[in-house]
């Protein structure tokens, strides 16, 4: 079994795995294995302060030619230095392989009795010989997929415990040895359940094999995961994009990659992962801020939104802005000096139908339509003996005449002003959304009272998205080389679509989990969500072993399953530690056992989430206040001092703390408009904590949860 050892021991082997605690080793010995890691770790980061101190003093004033190279190579430069940070608790490196002697050119790279450190960005020293290895490297792989039963040439596989900055433990592992596959490493566990403050941490130092394999698919296939509570869905779509910048970083800096989140608050937490890993050029937005071409000032009911929301509408779209091409009524007459030059209406007609017929965009065709009728000028007078050139037909093109034939078959069209009549005029949406929408689902989406102008419209969040695939269908929306949307369960299929839009020459990864869809519109099936993305041809993977969750914690949510994902696989806890759960019946003090639980899990080591249905938030804050309570909102970030974040349930999606304590759950399913939302949202809440969870009750629980 893995050898875990506390303390150097020169004399001795190192001591089995069973019943010492990383967190109480103090050890600081002049000699033995720890000490010789110790001494590398101090070296590294002596290394990795002189490859800092080295671009830190690069001087670029002879080596660019102008100042707009200058300021280009600067910034690079500055991003470098950043990214050569050496972050004080956070560990250099994490783990150590050392490979058997391997003839076979056959071997994993590396063989040959070679021992490489892997960490989280790549060190060398004066020589330019490695002292860590990235690992995303190739031969960084085996640390995360080596196993007893396929060793990958590996002989030792070797983890590293710390306390903040400093290296105390380490833990061995002989894969030669078959004994060894099965067991846990207990250095993975610890740092599993090590306790959280602040933002979300990356997890290079515990990708497991499944996890491992999605983060270093290939840049040119889309995935979807779908994965339960706990299983590292987020962090693995996280390091798989700087997995794909350390694979193909010319590629991905020229066409750029973007993390899409659900909202500002679960960005905030997930913001400082990619940085942690040294990659600093990755934009986040919400999709929202994708769409964001008017003001949202208004907002939809639940029937409006889903309607909306329906992939139906881009066809509704499509229709109301190509209806605005209309055959041409007369010929164009082109006076060119003492020449008049006339265009047929019905080549004019002709031009039309092809522009049409090859499928461009709205706006794209109707910049070619006026070249189109010059060309035909311009063959006209090359047949009257005249010798045109390219400057003549630019010129015909501009001529006042063309300009008022193209206004007339082909006007300009502003999608606001387009998605706007539609919403207000009953007689145009019912003419373009004939077949697809019917009287009801009209009715739901026209506005009660028009807006006056597009400034004065109060928008809601679908209409941004309509007005999105207006815009693409007159002008395309420019593409990224990668996108990653976490929590896409939630998105309706018009949202999809704009996603998608951002990434049609490039790929994306999908992170969701069915159970906890909590809008009218949910995702039903990850194939139809892909569908409307635009990545059908898109891999499902499924995660089901739970890390984040405890045992008792995640069986408890489960019960829930059956009313809001039949069918789905539950998250199996992999977790030794069942955690702290507890059911507790208010005894009616007014808030008195919610504040009680708080102090109880603020005794102990880590963050605390208080969560509560939406309306009983300002309740809850008030009782907190009076309570001496410190608190603060999703997306503030904690500190030791103040670990308390008080979070309502709809802002809950993608959190984590170590200990929850979940207010009324009842309450939380009443918040929504039904009650299969309602237990979805609750799914959400019970699944945040890492360590343990309190939930406190005066009304009966919900029938679901008894079971």
């Amino acid at each position: 079994m893995p050898a875990y050892v506390p303390e150097p021991a020169p004399a001795a082997p190192a001591t089995p795995a069973t019943g010492i605690d990383v967190h109480d080793v103090h050890g600081d010995a002049d000699e033995g294995p720890l000490a010789r890691e110790r001494s590398h770790l101090s070296a590294s980061r002596t290394a990795l302060r002189a490859m800092r101190e080295d671009v830190e003093s690069l001087d670029i004033r002879d080596v660019t030619a102008n100042w707009v190279n200058a300021q280009i190579l600067e910034r690079q430069i500055e991003d470098r230095i950043k990214a050569l940070a050496d972050l004080g608790d956070t560990p250099l490196f994490f783990g150590r392989l050392d490979y058997l002697h391997a003839p076979g050119a056959e071997r994993a790279e590396g063989a040959g009795g070679e021992r490489f450190y892997i960490g989280r960005r790549h060190v060398h020293d004066a020589d330019g010989d490695p002292m860590v290895i990235d690992w995303r490297a190739p031969v960084s792989q085996p640390f995360y997929r080596a196993s007893g039963k396929d060793p990958m040439d590996v002989a030792l596989r070797r983890r590293f415990g710390y306390t903040g900055g400093d290296l105390t433990a380490y833990e061995d592992e002989h894969l030669s040895d078959p004994a060894e596959a099965a067991v846990t490493s207990r250095l993975l566990q610890r740092e599993i359940e090590r306790p959280r403050v602040g933002p979300m941490r990356d997890i290079v130092a515990t990708i497991q094999p499944e996890q491992d394999e999605i983060v270093r698919s290939g840049l040119s296939g889309s995935v979807c995961v779908q994965g339960g509570p706990g299983t590292g869905k987020t962090a693995v779509g996280l390091h798989r994009v700087a997995y794909l910048l350390y694979a193909h970083r010319e590629r991905l800096a020229r066409t750029g990659t973007l993390v899409v989140g659900p909202n500002r608050s679960f960005l905030h937490y997930i913001e400082q992962v990619l940085p942690a890993l040294g990659e600093l050029a990755v934009g986040q937005a919400t999709v929202d801020d994708l769409v964001a071409h008017v003001e949202v000032r208004g907002t939809d009911d639940a029937r409006a939104a889903l309607v909306k929301g329906d992939a139906r509408m881009a066809e509704v779209l499509r229709r109301a802005l190509y209806a605005h091409v209309t055959p041409p009524a007369e010929p164009v007459v082109v006076v060119r000096g003492s020449r008049r030059w006339r265009v047929p209406a019905y080549e004019l007609e002709e031009m039309i139908r092809q522009l049409l017929d090859r499928d461009i965009r709205y706006g794209a065709a109707r910049e070619a339509l006026p070249q189109r009728i010059a060309h035909t000028v311009l063959v006209q007078m090359e047949r009257a003996g005249e010798a045109p050139d390219d400057r003549v037909q630019d010129a015909v093109a501009r001529n006042s005449a063309v300009k008022a034939a193209v206004k007339a078959v082909w006007p300009a069209v502003d999608p606001a002003k387009l998605v706007l009549r539609l919403l207000t005029d009953s007689e145009f949406l019912a003419e373009h959304a004939a077949g697809l929408l019917d009287e009801d689902e009209r009715g739901a989406i026209l506005w009660a009272k028009p807006a006056r102008s597009v400034k004065s419209a109060k928008w809601s969040a679908a209409d941004a998205v309509l007005i999105d695939e207006a815009t693409d269908l007159i002008r395309r929306t420019p593409s990224l080389g990668h996108v990653v949307l976490d929590e896409a369960q939630d998105l309706s299929p018009m949202q999809y679509r704009a996603v998608g839009r951002r990434c049609t020459t490039g790929s994306a990864t999908v992170l969701g989990d069915l159970a906890q869809g909590t809008t009218p519109w949910a995702t039903r099936s990850w194939e139809e969500a892909l569908g409307h993305l635009g990545k059908g041809d898109a891999v499902v993977e499924e995660l089901t072993a739970g890390f984040r969750v405890p045992t008792d914690v995640i069986a408890y949510a489960s019960r829930l399953l059956p009313h809001i994902a039949p069918g789905l696989t539950p998250v199996a806890s992999i977790r030794d530690n069942p955690g702290l759960f507890s059911v507790r019946p208010a005894d009616g003090s007014g808030g008195g056992d919610v504040l009680a639980a708080c102090r109880e899990l603020l005794a102990r080591e880590g963050s605390v989430g208080l969560i509560a249905a939406d309306a009983r938030i300002p309740e809850l804050a008030r009782a907190l206040a009076e309570a001496g309570l410190e608190y603060v909102a999703p997306g503030e970030e904690t500190t030791y001092d103040t670990r308390l974040t008080l979070v309502p349930a709809s802002l809950a999606k993608g959190l984590e703390y170590d200990y929850v304590v979940l207010d009324e759950p009842r309450a939380v399913v009443d918040g929504e408009p039904d009650e299969r939302t309602g237990l979805r949202r609750l799914y959400v809440a019970l699944t945040r904590a890492v360590s343990g969870l309190i939930v406190t009750h005066a009304a009966p629980l919900p029938e679901q949860l008894l079971a």
